[in-house]
């Protein structure tokens, strides 16, 4: 069954072509194409499309469907083309003509935008919540190992004293820069676009606000244009904030690879936690988290990817757009995946004590000891000189104590002021509306 196909039959190596992963990935969309058909009919009820009589029985089956959709008794049909159509024909079939009326004033179009658009709000909420769980891992290891001293480096050079604390306490700020850009994201999937029909409206009077009250969307795509042409964008701007998520974890997944690592030697985990070698018995591979660091690595392309499929399209509706879906949908999977598996990893890790007691940490000390010179009055150029010297000539002795008190530094980590960052922008999601209004649309009146 095709919503567009009359009387021709469509040569099968065109159909399998131009469908694709569609019938795939639209599984995926299945119970948010039932809730925008729920308040698409709800509002041709109100314009006059739809009796009054026969909205509460259309409603019924919609419901019924959206149980069995998440209940796991839901297959799209060979020979029907998507969701959309399935769940049309099941309708026709269960209601006979009546269920033929929830087309009207709406093409595929604005079908797939919405779908894609409560989609990506409730993904988005998985993600969220997966990214405050990892945070909240990383703060309480950042405090318990907050005294954990251990090398701090650029170029890869040993450099400074840093400490666990820090390095943990890192991870999390970053996340929590992280959720601004998803929030960005939220804010733009956040609008409704039906009602756009295929992109130029419809003669009916559709009452789009109706819609956006009833979605629980923040406000509406207004024009309708511009509402086919949020395809794409919306995606390629939510991938964005997944990529700036995933290089937060990969980054962290191959310091974590480094500290493993004999020559580093900082941290360890669980046997159980790694894997071993086939022909040398004494290996530890930590292969969750180079296997984190790859898919992060894929996820960070994802938003060039969907750039290329868009770039220099005109204006309206493209079949190209369909191909965004194959690996837009199963992105989120794919971060989910790695926040809840490093969450879970990150609480296992065994710290190192002692690590900076090894000579060949001895020289990152050098900095302490030029600055304790300039705190006694001598020039900090001169320090510095007199330092190197001693340096050169093998002379040099560390200080025993470090004295790091400044905001954000080892001896001052402000897990209260990050962690209120963090808690700020999560606020901002406003979830509740969401779910108050998909709640509303899910119960009998």
């Amino acid at each position: 069954m095709k919503l567009w196909q009359k009387d021709t039959e469509v040569n099968k190596d065109i159909e399998r072509f131009t469908v694709g992963k569609d019938r795939e990935m639209d599984l995926f969309l299945a119970p948010f194409d039932v809730l925008g058909s729920m308040a698409h009919i709800t509002m041709l009820e109100s314009i006059g499309l739809i009796g009054k009589d026969e909205l509460p029985v259309l409603l019924n089956e919609l419901r019924t469907i959206y149980t069995e959709i998440e209940a796991g008794n839901f297959t799209i049909e060979d020979g029907v083309e998507d969701v959309h159509s399935q769940v049309e024909l099941i309708l026709t079939r269960r209601l006979g003509d009546l269920g033929k009326k929830i087309h009207s004033g709406r093409s595929r179009n604005d079908q797939v935008l919405v779908d894609l658009k409560l989609f990506t709000r409730h993904a988005i909420r998985e993600t969220v919540e997966n990214t405050k769980e990892l945070f909240d891992t990383l703060l309480s290891q950042s405090e318990k190992y907050k005294s954990v001293i251990i090398p701090g480096y650029t170029h890869l050079q040993i450099a400074m004293p840093s400490s666990f604390g820090l390095w943990f306490g890192a991870y999390a700020e970053s996340l929590a820069d992280d959720m601004h850009m998803m929030l960005a994201g939220y804010r733009i999937s956040n609008k409704n676009p039906l009602g756009s029909a295929a992109g130029y409206g419809s003669s009916f009077p559709l009452n789009r606000t109706m819609t956006t009250n009833l979605l629980g969307f923040e406000e509406l795509n207004h024009n309708v244009v511009y509402a086919q042409m949020g395809r794409g964008k919306t995606e390629k701007n939510v991938t964005a904030a997944l990529a700036s998520i995933a290089a937060t974890l990969g980054r962290m997944s191959m310091d974590v690879c480094l500290y493993m690592n004999q020559n580093f030697d900082f941290m360890t985990l669980p046997d159980e936690l790694t894997t071993g070698s086939s022909i040398m018995p004494h290996k530890k591979n930590p292969d969750v988290f180079e296997l984190i660091r790859a898919r992060c690595n894929r996820l960070q392309a994802l938003p060039n990817e969907i750039s290329m499929i868009m770039a220099n399209l005109p204006s309206g509706y493209h079949r190209d757009m369909q191909l965004i879906k194959e690996n837009f949908i199963p992105a989120f999977q794919d971060i989910n995946d790695c926040l809840r598996i490093a969450n879970f990893m990150l609480k296992q890790v065994k710290v190192k004590e002692n690590i900076v007691k090894d000579p060949k940490y001895l020289y990152m000390y050098s900095v302490e000891v030029v600055n304790n010179m300039v705190l006694e009055g001598i020039p900090f150029r001169d320090a510095y000189k007199k330092v190197g010297g001693m340096i050169e000539d093998k002379t040099f002795t560390a200080l025993n104590t470090i004295n790091h008190t400044h905001e954000g530094s080892i001896g001052n980590l402000m897990h209260t002021e990050i962690n209120v960052s963090m808690q700020k922008v999560l606020d901002a999601f406003e979830f509740k509306k969401m779910d108050i209004a998909i709640q509303k649309l899910l119960s009998k009146v």
